[in-house]
């Protein structure tokens, strides 16, 4: 189970015991942030995309969404999330559970600006039902990531 292979991914930090499980679904924003008690915002979710026929995850914001022309200004490509079917293949994780942690090795992570503004986020942890509260050092540590980028729109803007 992809949940347990990320509790071993978090051992040689010292931080497996900090996998929170859930008995409700926490496949969602919304759902994780109910589980968590924790505004929808502070859910890091983890979007899975194709460059050059690579797998590439984004962890962003939970209130932000992908910005199609920094995308393509970033990548050089056009934004195309993985299919439902190619994700659990690709990346190590089903949908519902992806996070940048004992991923597939080829998988390049990226951490969205949208995480700055928090002391602490919430990813997944290879199910759903399951997150770990990380701050952003400790996200930048445990994720493997290859650069913060800004790719992410509606989080920023007043309202």
């Amino acid at each position: 189970m992809a949940i347990e292979k990320v509790k071993a991914y978090f051992d040689q930090f010292g931080m497996a015991d900090r996998v929170r499980e859930f008995d409700v679904s926490s496949a969602t924003v919304e759902l994780a942030a109910q589980a968590l008690h924790c505004e929808p915002c502070r859910i890091a979710k983890t979007l899975s995309f194709l460059v050059d026929g690579h797998a590439v995850l984004i962890v962003a914001a939970g209130d932000a969404k992908v910005d199609n022309p920094r995308y393509k200004a970033q990548f050089a490509t056009k934004a195309k999330m993985l299919a439902p079917d190619e994700v659990e293949t690709l990346i190590g994780h089903k949908v519902g559970g992806v996070c940048p942690f004992a991923v597939n090795d080829g998988v390049t992570v990226y951490l969205d600006e949208s995480l700055k503004r928090f002391e602490t986020v919430f990813p997944a942890c290879g199910s759903s039902n399951s997150a770990i509260e990380l701050t952003i050092p400790e996200l930048e540590r445990c994720s493997g990531y290859t650069a913060w980028i800004d790719v992410c729109k509606g989080w920023n803007e007043a309202g």
